[in-house]
């Protein structure tokens, strides 16, 4: 029996699957952070302890692994490969590749070899690949150098609304009731002094209060929502058009966390109107699964020359919401 190995290493969480050749799961592995430009030492850490929780739970060695195909945040450029790839070799599997986490999530996310993939999570990143195979990365270096959202950001986005409604510079919004809730304040006045006082950041579960907030007609989250929507949509027009896909029929697959989960379809629809403008034939689709099963596909077909089996598809297809298997 074969067994494959695919790696998701975020800015958040980092997880590890092993699957036999039939596509049948036997081994997972969780962790933190994993993206070595928030933290190196941390990120080399998480991986490797996802990695040893995967295979000790199979029952394998690093040398039953056919092959291994680690998906990872912040491998944008060479400078970046430098550095990741002694970290993954230092891992021990014979046989292995390593890409940019878009690059899974997007075949993940399609059936196609070509496509577009808007990734937004902790943060935001897009590419694309043509049915020439040609690949194309845009963004994922943060806001100094044109990217704007993710977690992070719209956490930020919502608590600055908070204090601009307070001081009268922003028009009244349903998330200062929400955010003094979660955060556990008498008033913006306490919670501004706190946070000042104490060089806080706020939190990015708040991101979830702005799609709250939408959903109950708030116009300040909505707009945030909106902003967010466009500059998504940006980035799939820049994609697109610099790999030369406007009369292509593909797949644009959204992924992370904010898209995945997040209430609504503010933000999507404005990602599908500029789609919709630059390419036509392009379909517009939310990843159904877990981005570690495209790296687990990507590694079955590594090893077998391109081919993947229908039962590793058909089975790992399912493979959704990770976190109820860690449950």
């Amino acid at each position: 029996m074969k067994y494959y190995l695919g790696l998701d290493a975020g800015g958040t969480k980092t997880y590890t699957l092993i699957a036999d050749e039939q596509g049948v799961v036997v081994g997972k592995g969780r962790s933190g952070n994993g993206n070595h430009q928030v933290d190196y030492e941390e990120a080399k850490r998480n991986i490797t302890e996802s990695v040893e929780m995967a295979l000790q739970e199979a029952n394998l060695t690093r040398k039953d692994i056919s092959f291994a195909y680690f998906g990872l945040a912040g491998a944008d450029r060479e400078a970046d490969y430098r550095i990741l790839r002694p970290l993954i070799g230092s891992l021990g599997f014979e046989r292995y590749d390593l890409n940019c986490d878009t690059i899974i999530a997007l075949r993940a996310g399609t059936t196609r070899p070509y496509g577009v993939v808007l990734i937004c999570g902790t943060g935001t990143n897009s590419a694309g690949r043509s049915p020439e195979g040609i690949t194309y990365q845009c963004g994922g270096f943060s806001y100094q150098y044109g990217d704007y959202g993710g977690g992070g950001e719209l956490a930020v986005e919502a608590f600055r609304s908070v204090v601009r409604a307070w001081d009268g510079r922003e028009r009244p919004t349903r998330l200062t009731e929400l955010v003094l809730q979660e955060l556990g304040y008498k008033s913006v006045q306490e919670m501004v002094d706190d946070y000042m006082d104490h060089d806080r950041i706020p939190p990015r579960h708040l991101v979830k209060l702005v799609f709250q907030a939408a959903s109950e007609g708030d116009e300040v989250a909505g707009e945030i929502l909106r902003f967010q929507g466009v500059e998504l949509g940006k980035s799939a027009r820049a994609v697109i058009k610099r790999l030369g896909m406007e009369q292509e029929s593909f797949d644009v697959v959204l992924a992370g966390s904010v898209l995945a989960r997040g209430q609504g379809d503010i933000i999507i629809d404005q990602i599908r109107q500029y789609v919709k403008e630059t390419a036509p034939g392009a379909s517009v689709v939310r990843l159904q699964v877990e981005p570690v099963v495209g790296a687990l596909w990507l590694a079955m077909e590594a090893e077998g020359g391109g081919k993947l089996s229908p039962e590793a598809y058909d089975r790992l297809k399912g493979v959704s919401n990770l976190e109820d298997w860690f449950a």
